[in-house]
């Protein structure tokens, strides 16, 4: 791949964390005076709206796009990014950003740890020594500052080891759908899914949050057509490391925006797991 398409997706790629950490502050601020349920069904209008409209445009059309081989498990995956979204803001509010992303970030090591029982992957001893390494990191962001764990600090674990679920998933639907096929699914799914549990949680908004929440929407789909945009200059495994970037840039609103507090353990524990993330990234690359 030419180096003048690995920068393009390098710069796409920092885009779309910093758009991806803009949805996550607008997320906080919406949650923090409505139901998250109803905050995440909207959301999945707009972005539903997107897909069809996304995937309208392709070759084939929408028929091709929602034709899958493996439709159960396109309809479970998607299901489970609708439940990871709701977890993961919950914990925003309770948590707040900058704890939240530092907990959040050891997705890849579950990915990495669970891909060979879901997967048939090998997964050789380095990796397991770094997935080792990287949950200790966890434990140091964990560790409370006055001596008592808190129990909210298993609401961003749990988001965690739901977005593994469902990229580990995602990876395997892999080998029977294309990836137009399961951008569809997860976006007509999941607003589906997302419309069932939420309406039921609905309330009257003020115009001035109406106007967050078209913000939310418009940089969920920014950020989602941007990722799209990385993925077809540049590798995936390129562009991966790029995507801890999210943590940075949601911790300065958190600081910013909420005057969160970043805590000595937080910003050494996320070291910890951001360093054993990139070397299980290194390794998947020079096993392929």
């Amino acid at each position: 791949m030419a180096q003048q398409n690995l920068t393009l997706g390098i710069w796409l790629m920092i885009a779309t964390m910093f758009i991806f950490a803009v949805q996550d502050s607008i997320s906080r601020h919406l949650a923090d005076s409505y139901n998250v349920m109803m905050v995440v069904m909207v959301r999945y209008w707009f972005f539903a709206a997107f897909v069809i409209a996304f995937a309208a445009r392709q070759t084939g059309g929408l028929r091709a796009a929602a034709q899958s081989k493996r439709p159960w498990l396109q309809g479970f995956r998607s299901a489970l990014l609708v439940l990871e979204i709701c977890v993961t803001v919950l914990s925003f509010v309770y948590l707040g950003l900058v704890e939240s992303h530092a907990i959040f970030i050891c997705y890849p090591l579950i990915i990495a740890g669970l891909s060979g029982p879901v997967l048939g992957e090998k997964v050789g001893w380095r990796r397991w020594l770094a997935i080792g390494v990287g949950f200790v990191g966890v434990l140091i962001v964990l560790q409370p500052s006055d001596g008592i764990f808190s129990p909210y600090a298993i609401i961003p674990l749990i988001g965690a080891l739901l977005f593994a679920l469902y990229g580990l998933l995602t990876r395997y639907v892999a080998r029977f759908d294309d990836a137009m096929t399961s951008f569809f699914w997860t976006g007509t799914i999941g607003a589906v899914v997302a419309t069932l549990a939420g309406l039921a949680f609905w309330e009257p908004m003020t115009a001035t949050d109406w106007g967050w929440m078209t913000a939310l929407s418009c940089a969920g789909i920014l950020g989602h057509f941007l990722l799209i945009k990385c993925y077809e200059v540049a590798e995936a495994s390129a562009l991966q490391p790029f995507a801890y970037l999210q943590l940075a840039f949601a911790s300065a609103f958190g600081v910013a925006i909420y005057a969160e507090v970043i805590r000595p353990n937080v910003a050494v524990g996320s070291a910890v797991i951001i360093a054993a993330g990139l070397f299980t990234f290194w390794r998947e690359h020079r096993q392929r």
